[in-house]
């Protein structure tokens, strides 16, 4: 929260001045039509290390690539304002989002070239709020894998190592 007077209910002089945010980012497609030529391990670790461009969404919630191993990828995020609920917290959204893209890129990991995957289901438990500019450590680990179905988990860690929120996921493989 700001340490400025509150603004006035009705009174629009009072809430001071607004303030934006600017995102850009790569056409997705020509990436994704590289990417089904990689394994999902070769493609993500190509887009950690800056040989691809990242995702529009991880560009738009601020999620960077740290690690990804077979069956497990490690992101960093540090959420901005901009991401508050009408509470002044980070907003349960880009938790969850932030949660299934680590589940979704785990499965992506063991995936060969050509295939995909899309979520089918994510339950998410959200344990402690976050405020913006909180450096948060996003895991996603493969449970088990399939070749129609498999199902991961996903947690969130703030710098102490508190656990934020975790998930688990049921996501579709998708053969090319």
């Amino acid at each position: 929260m700001s340490d400025t007077t509150p603004p006035q209910v009705g009174d629009p002089s009072s809430w001071g001045p607004e303030r934006s945010r600017t995102i850009t980012w790569h056409d997705p497609v020509p990436t994704a039509q590289v990417g089904l030529q990689m394994s999902g391990l070769d493609y993500l670790n190509a887009m950690g290390d800056g040989g691809l461009p990242q995702s529009p969404i991880a560009k738009l919630i601020n999620l960077e690539g740290v690690t990804a191993s077979e069956g497990e990828i490690v992101f960093r995020c540090v959420p901005d304002e901009s991401t508050y609920n009408p509470l002044g917290i980070v907003h349960g959204g880009l938790i969850c989002t932030a949660l299934d893209s680590a589940a979704g890129c785990a499965v992506h990991t063991t995936l060969p070239a050509g295939v995909g995957y899309t979520s089918t289901e994510i339950k998410v438990n959200y344990m402690r709020p976050v405020m913006g500019g909180t450096e948060l450590t996003i895991r996603g680990w493969v449970t088990k894998p399939g070749r129609r179905i498999a199902f991961a988990e996903a947690e969130i860690r703030d710098p102490a190592g508190k656990l934020v929120a975790n998930a688990t996921s049921t996501l579709l493989i998708l053969n090319a």
